[in-house]
């Protein structure tokens, strides 16, 4: 790995559940640095949540980036989106932080929403502390708080500070490192003595403090236990080392909408968050830019929001994809949200707009040792969720709208798209109702593209219930050579799951040898659509007779005729509607799983097992057998039931007998539907 080279610039991540106050936290930051000049909200401009899709929610729904300077450090923030319906855009962005911040709000009752959050930090080994927000507004002790947090993380989380209150109103804290109270005024905040009544309080904290970091510093403990003063120093020493190793998540509070807290936090960045090269390693990139986002920026074409390690980035610099191509910097973009200034020149660790590499994907590295560079771990790809069918209003539209989606899919790693043939229908699929929403507005606002959209047909199946046997003819004459062939087969049904099987028992020549696969290519034409107009599985067909013309038959003739001979045996052979079913694995908070199964339930459901999450504390594991025409808006009802939190894999498993008013209301559709 490179030595760390002076002037990096490091990056923070933004992270936590919607509402928490992410990005207002972000605006904090820019503003107590200089960066931006006027509080957000109060006659200033905003830097993140500067497109109209997320003015309109009223929350984050893609990744902020920008950058601050502070006391001659340079930091970059990715203000990352809360809601789970657009973690694609997180995905490849999070594993380059240094440090991520999770703001969480002061409320006992939401601690569980922070669960996903740390558990893919865990996952990933990015070092996190947690900025509790909005504590103008709390209620209850810090310690009932802390007590619900506590739970949700793997590693202990260690305050570093304890308010203090004015009634009910929290008006400060006391830095237990520093020993130290401060009052919060607006901008910084004024530093005061400690109260003779929090005093007992605050040595009291402070020692449980130092308990908690003494158990990964054996010198710390054997100090505690002889009751000797450990030195300021070896404090902040332990406090840095055991975050940066990911053993303990340190604490801070404060009110980002009124600059409480902000002045702190930012000093403990500076002196506490790691260097790029840890990211580097993590990652295994030597020298070069990770991708963290491609977007599509008007005029300026693709551009590729990078993070540069290793060695300073040029404009014009030659990068090497993880495939071998190679391209060119085509221009250098320093990142303000919806800002970009041209910039000659990227230092390591900074967050940059690389334009004009085509090729470029979130998740990759852009190499600089003139070699391909592979992820230590590639990006773990989302499965879809929920999916619509989807066509361009105007049909005009359709060039327009296969290059939009195109663009939009590269953008956004969530989304993904498919073509099902059988049912004629293009599929957009994503994390959500919410995101596929979202897709659709940026295709009418961007491309000009209005879409109408349908649910996705369900991949019905039929097959038989008895075996026939049935002879067919088909001959035709119209002049010249007309067309004759003849044949017997046998029908009968297989067990479940066995597909179609096509055999011949042909003695003596009464189907020449070179017209048996044009009958059975004529039976699997007549297996596309049965009489309940989907198609038939599960049966065999067995050649047993025919006979043949000398002049008149054919190749076509035995195709037609084997075609006609299944769709008549299938009058007689009883069908029977098939539907396919999905094995679930939902996982949902342990307070919602009853109403979670019971969701699944009314779905037609059937639960196989519910257990433990593994590795989560307080969240459960529930299987069960879904018919897949009720998945459709399955997610919406699952986070309705948990927070937001609750998410689920589906993979399908058999196909099982419909019957009754369901299987009719299947058929009737399927008819209607049948082509001219």
């Amino acid at each position: 790995m490179p030595i760390q080279t002076q002037g990096s610039v490091r990056a923070l991540a933004l992270v936590g559940p919607t509402s928490a106050g992410k990005t207002t936290l972000m605006e904090a930051l820019l503003l107590a640095t200089g960066a931006t000049h006027a509080r957000a909200g109060g006659g200033g401009e905003m830097v993140g949540d500067s497109s109209p899709e997320a003015r309109a929610r009223g929350h984050s729904v893609e990744l902020n980036l920008a950058g601050f300077e502070f006391m001659g450090d340079r930091f970059a923030i990715i203000d990352c989106p809360g809601s789970l319906e657009f973690c694609g855009d997180v995905d490849a962005a999070l594993p380059a932080a240094d440090l991520a911040i999770v703001v969480a709000e002061p409320d006992p009752a939401k601690a569980q929403l922070l669960q996903p959050t740390l558990r893919e930090l865990e996952r990933l080994g990015v070092p996190h502390a947690l900025f509790i927000n909005k504590m103008d507004q709390a209620r209850g002790s810090l310690q009932e708080l802390l007590d619900a947090l506590a739970p949700v993380s793997a590693a202990p989380l260690v305050a570093r500070q304890i308010p203090t209150w004015e009634g009910e109103h929290v008006t400060g804290f006391i830095d237990l490192a520093l020993e130290r109270a401060f009052v919060y005024r607006p901008g910084e905040p004024a530093q005061v003595e400690i109260p003779e009544d929090l005093k007992d309080a605050e040595a009291e904290a402070r020692f449980h403090m130092l308990e908690q970091i003494a158990d990964f510093d054996d010198e710390l403990l054997e100090q505690l236990l002889s009751d000797v003063t450990p030195s300021r120093d070896a404090v902040f020493a332990d406090l840095v080392r055991e975050m940066q190793d990911g053993l303990i998540v340190p604490v801070f509070f404060g009110s980002a909408s009124n600059g409480f807290g902000v002045q702190r936090l930012l000093k403990a960045l500076r002196h506490e968050a790691p260097l790029p090269d840890r990211a580097a390693e993590r990652l295994g990139v030597e020298k070069g830019a990770y991708v963290l986002k491609a977007a599509y920026a008007g005029q300026s074409g693709k551009l590729a929001y990078a993070r540069v390690f290793g060695q300073k980035l040029d404009d014009g610099a030659e990068l090497v994809l993880p495939g071998g191509e190679r391209c060119r910097a085509a221009g250098l973009f320093a990142v303000q949200g919806a800002n970009l200034k041209k910039t000659p020149q990227a230092a390591v660790g900074d967050v940059v707009a690389v334009g004009k590499v085509e090729q470029a994907a979130a998740g990759q590295i852009l190499s600089l040792t003139g070699e391909p560079q592979l992820l230590k771990q590639a990006v773990r790809p989302r499965r879809p969720l929920f999916a619509v069918a989807l066509a361009a209003k105007n049909r005009k539209d359709d060039v327009r709208l296969s290059g939009a989606l195109s663009k939009l899919i590269e953008e956004d790693p969530g989304l993904s798209l498919t073509h099902d043939a059988e049912a004629r229908q293009v599929l957009l699929a994503g994390q959500g109702e919410g995101h596929l929403r979202l897709a659709l507005e940026r295709l009418k606002r961007r491309f000009g593209v209005e879409i109408d959209t349908a649910d996705p047909k369900t991949a019905y199946r039929e097959t038989i219930q008895r075996g026939v046997t049935h002879r067919a003819r088909h001959k035709k004459q119209s002049g010249g050579h007309g067309q004759f062939a003849d044949v017997t087969i046998e029908v009968r049904p297989l067990p479940r799951g066995s597909g179609f099987q096509f055999a011949s028992k042909i003695v003596g020549g009464a189907v020449p040898k070179q017209w048996v696969p044009a009958v059975e290519q004529g039976v699997r034409d007549g297996l596309a659509r049965g009489p309940l107009g989907f198609p038939v599985t599960d049966l065999e067909v067995t050649l047993t007779d025919g006979q043949t013309h000398s002049v008149d038959s054919s190749e076509m003739a035995f195709r037609t005729v084997g075609r006609v001979a299944i769709e008549e045996a299938l009058k007689a052979c009883g069908s029977v509607l098939l539907e396919p079913i999905e094995k679930l694995t939902v996982y949902s908070p342990s307070p919602s799983a009853s109403n979670v199964t019971s969701a699944l339930t009314a779905r037609r459901g059937q639960i196989l097992g519910l257990a433990p999450r593994e590795d989560w504390r307080g969240w459960e594991r529930i299987e069960a057998y879904l018919p897949q025409s009720e998945r459709q808006h399955l997610i919406a009802e699952l986070r309705g039931l948990t927070q937001g939190l609750g998410a689920f894999e589906a993979d399908f498993d058999h196909m099982s007998e419909l019957t009754g008013r369901l299987a009719e209301e299947a058929s009737r559709g399927a008819q209607r539907a049948e082509p001219a």
